[in-house]
């Protein structure tokens, strides 16, 4: 039931077409698909799988498969509530074209690399994080005080700096010699496939990274901080949005 990653190839392809390998308790399983699953912080993909009659199955969230062997990369489509008749003509093997909601993962996207800047404006490790259509939760270890005007400032010098986005791989070696490259103290990136996938932002920030994102910062736009407050003794939370 392997599934191929084509968002990790290239995180701006909308649709593709796939074939369905599995339909169990956790949902729809394809051969390959443009959904990102739930993980690293970033909310998992919604959008549609189209028969070739255009009979359509929404799917309300993607999700990391649970099977024995399963990758990083194995993903299982969750369907929206109240589609029985539609899942019951479902069957292993049938063709479809799966689409996701582009304007939800754009978003995800422009927040997702807005977070990259936030750790090369607060040179703090991360501990902890959340990637939604609506904002970007930040929660760095630190006792130090955190001015909203200087982090806006800086996002605004590096967003409009329009620094190209990357990404690159290393062996599962060299990420265990490079251990300065993981920023996030929750989330470790995933060492046994072989190979590690780096987000290198031109000048700016290089550190392991599965999700989905930009080409260009330009394309983040805007961004005010929302809520910034102190979440422990140790740890400062940092809220983004859209202006």
């Amino acid at each position: 039931m392997s599934t191929r990653a084509l968002f990790r190839e290239d995180a701006y392809l909308t649709r593709c077409e796939a074939t369905v390998t599995a339909i169990d308790e956790q949902g729809i399983h394809l051969d390959q698909t443009v959904f990102y699953p739930l993980g690293g912080g970033q909310a998992g993909d919604a959008g549609a799988l189209t028969f070739a009659d255009g009979t359509r199955i929404d799917i309300a969230d993607t999700r990391k498969a649970k099977f024995e062997g399963a990758t990083p990369d194995d993903a299982v489509h969750v369907p929206s509530p109240g589609q029985e008749d539609a899942l019951a003509r479902l069957k292993t093997g049938e063709r479809v074209t799966a689409e996701i909601d582009w304007e939800r993962r754009y978003r995800h996207m422009r927040l997702h690399t807005a977070s990259h800047l936030m750790c090369a404006v607060l040179p703090y490790p991360v501990d902890g994080c959340s990637i939604t259509t609506d904002y970007a939760r930040l929660d760095f270890a630190t006792v130090e005080p955190i001015e909203r005007e200087f982090v806006e400032a800086r996002l605004a010098e590096l967003v409009g700096g329009s620094h190209a986005v990357e990404t690159e791989w290393i062996t599962d070696d060299e990420m265990a010699e490079r251990p300065e490259l993981v920023r996030t103290m929750s989330v470790k990136p995933p060492i046994g496939l072989g190979r590690v996938r780096l987000l290198r932002i031109e000048s700016v920030d290089l550190q392991p990274c599965g999700g989905t994102h930009v080409r260009n910062t330009g394309e983040i736009g805007r961004l005010r901080v929302a809520k910034l407050e102190k979440k422990s003794a140790r740890t400062r939370r940092l809220v983004l949005e859209f202006v």
